[in-house]
């Protein structure tokens, strides 16, 4: 289901893992996924947007702050 120059991920829709690869390489977002590090390992793969965040927070470790990111996050699992 490739889906040439997406901007922007739909919570509930399937994208392929080659297609989620160009999307992290030209949008300034985070991905998680259930698959680990194996995200990119298949190209054809197919993944299932189940979460979608406008931001997320970290934990700094150097100022033991934890900061507010307004970063779309996504969250895929494998289909």
């Amino acid at each position: 289901m490739s889906k040439p120059g997406l901007n922007n991920l739909k919570q509930g829709q399937h994208y392929l893992a080659k297609d989620l690869d160009s999307f992290v390489s030209s949008t300034d977002v985070v991905l998680l996924s259930s698959n680990d590090s194996q995200i990119f390992s298949d190209p054809n793969r197919e993944y299932k947007v189940i979460h979608e965040f406008d931001g997320f927070f970290e934990h700094s470790s150097d100022h033991g702050e934890k900061y507010f990111h307004e970063k779309k996050a996504y969250v895929v699992e494998k289909v």
